[in-house]
């Protein structure tokens, strides 16, 4: 049954909630007068959405209810809600101004031109899975981001906000891996090391030159597609197919020239005369732009660094190779001859490289630095392989240093050397894509008597746990329903003779036996470092720490200790106390002792954050636990409340989604208001006086990995 529409004086009232009726400007009465006609499922969903943007802007939502009902006559809902979405991105990156003007944009909206979007592809669905399918493609590592069309600098790969080429989302999916792959060939073919700027010494009308040039080069790259990536060159083929007119006659000539997957861009070049000439020149789908002033920008930027960086590396690997063989006979009057060969086997390509004719093995770092310069030049000039002399070059002025975060508030604030992570909006239903700006910073060690006065202290009750502990590294496990054993299993023996009973088969699983558990555990501790833990909270903290370092170190489980604090979503900090590669050693030690109160609680980065760490260990289980003292909370900041709350709670789920088990361990009483609802109801424990932290996180630790 259909719901009743909503009148215009219920819909005032709730506008005028989410608009704020100081902003005397927006008229309300007159936008709940439009949309009070509608039916009531465009009711809920424009009110929805009004509701969702105010969190953002209410200025952003205001716009958004007084455009919508005419939107939404004309444009699928799907991409209706894309729009407001991508209106609220925009506001995060570069303020109001900007996101009205893509407000306004939405009024020129071509039912037409725009049949296909609601089966559309979406730049930010479609980008993960493109952004890998990059990844493993051969070439120089490239970035893969949201622009105008699909064109590519050679350092970034741009596709556009939405492919709706076809009434089909898988089918415009593969006509954005066409653009993707297309773009890419640009980078690795030879394209971008055109002179493109000779083209208006030899031609009269640069532009059409560069336009046939352009079809030429998508004629050859598309066959040295066909030769490296065959499967996806037979789907681009048949989307021409569907999309593109046939190639003129021509152009066939030019088609059969360029086939020979050898081809290089000088062939291209050769036959530009004649294609100059020609009033035809075929267009392609997925055929993107060409753009030389973006391609020389970026080669500029990247010739003298990259050189740079190579001379550099050169001298170390040198260095090296030296001090492993020192009595290697070698004319010490003569420069060293290192010489770099590609290799370009099944399309992946690779280099050997040779010192005197022997040969040394290149890290990958070094790899990616000729890569890079052989894709700009087609070969590896001379002079990119000498290695660097003593002083040549400042280290700190050719590789990119990693930030100081201290320096956030001196000076205009950089994001540069940052880890950016989303934040979940809940009154958007979105998440605010990198929102929160994160530096992993190493908690200064203080080489004092805390650790040995811990132990002192607590020395009965690290007796106890080491008992403990060694009994759990030994225990054993009994496993049931086996072909084999040392014991009949009751349960499976009365299951397999009421089976018999029945006339159904038997099964031959009758046995049990004892077997020693294997722990391939892997325990991520993030620790609560906010300025409420000073005093009692703080000293506990680091106390539980050293027993339980002190535990894991007999139990042989992987681990590693992080904490967090920040303030506002600019300056959110993680602080190394102990990776799952450092022992625990005299530093993790001084480091635990080292642990102050900082600012403030912003959560969720640090969660997702240790997620990515926790899901780089090969371990059959995976669990992080969060020592904290209180809930979510940050500075004059909306992540104070509901919004915390909620953005915690989704990054829990996130890493839940991964296969890994949170747990959390909490010092505040008023806990039981929001922790079932962030972790679930057997995923936390609350301890009434801070005393019992010590002791009772080692019991905790044992119950949550066993």
């Amino acid at each position: 049954m259909a719901q009743v529409p909503l009148t215009a004086a219920a819909m005032e009232a709730s506008l005028h909630v989410w608009l704020d009726t100081e902003f005397t400007f927006f008229k309300v009465e007159e936008l709940a007068a439009e949309l009070a006609p509608l039916p009531r499922d465009e009711q809920d969903f424009i009110l929805g959405w009004i509701r969702r943007i105010a969190s953002t802007h209410i200025t952003l939502a205001w716009q958004f209810g007084r455009r919508a009902p005419a939107l939404l006559s004309r444009m699928e809902r799907r991409l209706l809600e894309a729009w407001a979405v991508h209106t609220c991105d925009v506001f995060d990156r570069t303020g109001l101004q900007t996101a009205l003007r893509v407000m306004e944009e939405a009024d020129s909206f071509d039912e037409q031109q725009h049949r296909n979007d609601a089966a559309g592809a979406l730049f930010d669905e479609i980008a993960p899975v493109l952004g890998n399918f990059v990844c493993g493609l051969s070439g120089r590592r490239l970035k893969l981001e949201q622009g105008d069309g699909p064109w590519t600098d050679g350092e970034r790969l741009m596709l556009p906000a939405l492919v709706a080429a076809l009434p089909d989302e898988a089918e415009n999916f593969r006509i954005a891996k066409s653009m993707v792959a297309m773009q890419w060939a640009h980078t690795r073919f030879g394209t971008l090391r055109i002179d493109f700027a000779a083209l208006g010494n030899r031609f009269d009308d640069p532009d059409r030159a560069l336009v046939r040039l352009h079809a030429l080069e998508t004629l050859r790259l598309s066959a040295r597609i066909a030769h490296e990536l065959p499967g996806l060159y037979r789907d681009m083929q048949r989307l021409r197919t569907l999309l593109d007119a046939p190639l003129p006659d021509e152009w066939q000539r030019f088609a059969t020239a360029l086939a020979a997957p050898d081809t290089s861009e000088s062939d291209s070049l050769t036959l530009l005369d004649t294609a100059y000439t020609l009033d035809s020149c075929p267009h392609w789908h997925d055929q993107g732009g060409l753009r030389p002033d973006a391609v020389a920008a970026a080669r500029a930027a990247r010739l003298e660094k990259e050189k740079a960086r190579l001379r550099i590396k050169l001298a170390e690997l040198l260095e090296e190779h030296q001090t492993a063989e020192p009595d290697a006979p070698r004319d010490a009057s003569a420069p060293p001859a290192i010489e770099a060969t590609p290799h370009d086997e099944n399309g992946a390509l690779d280099f050997e490289i040779t010192l005197d004719g022997a040969p040394l093995a290149p890290p990958d770092d070094v790899k990616q630095l000729l890569t890079s310069v052989y894709l700009d030049f087609g070969d590896i000039p001379p002079e990119y392989l000498s290695p660097a002399g003593e002083g040549e070059y400042d280290p700190g002025q050719v590789f990119d240093q990693p930030e100081d975060p201290d320096a956030v508030w001196h000076g205009t604030y950089h994001e540069k050397g940052a880890e950016l992570y989303p934040e979940w909006d809940y009154g958007r239903q979105h998440y605010r894509k990198n929102w929160c700006v994160m530096r992993e910073k190493a908690v200064t060690p203080v080489y004092d008597d805390f650790v040995g006065d811990t132990l002192a202290k607590h020395q009965g009750v690290v007796k106890h746990l080491r008992k403990k502990f060694e009994a759990l590294r030994d225990e054993n496990r009994l496993d049931k329903r086996q072909t084999q054993g040392d014991e009949i299993d009751l349960d499976a023996l009365i299951e397999a003779l009421a089976d018999a009973r029945d006339g159904r088969e038997m099964s031959d699983r009758l046995f049990q036996q004892m077997h020693r558990a294997d722990r391939n555990i892997a325990v991520a501790f993030l620790v609560d470092m906010s300025g409420s833990t000073k005093g009692w909270i703080n000293e506990a903290e680091r106390e539980a720490l050293i027993l339980l370092c002190e535990a894991l170190e007999l139990l042989g489980d992987r681990y590693a200790i992080y904490g967090f604090s920040g303030t506002t979503r600019k300056r959110c900090e993680l602080f190394r106390i102990k990776t799952f590669d450092d022992a625990y050693d005299a530093e993790v030690k001084a480091r635990i002792a080292g642990i102050r109160p900082q600012e403030y609680t912003r959560m969720g980065f640090a969660l997702r954050h240790m997620t990515k760490l926790l899901n780089r260990v090969e371990a059959k289980t995976r669990v992080l636990v969060t020592l904290s003292d209180g809930r979510p909370d940050d500075y004059f900041d909306v992540y104070r409340g509901e919004y915390g709350v909620e953005d915690t709670r989704m990054a829990l789920l996130e890493a839940s989604r991964t296969g890994i088990h949170p747990f959390c361990i909490t010092l505040d009483r008023d806990a039981r208001d929001y922790l079932p609802h962030m972790y679930g109801a057997a995923r936390y424990i609350i301890l009434d006086d801070v005393r019992q932290l010590p002791v009772k996180v080692t019991d905790i630790y044992r119950r949550i990995t066993t």
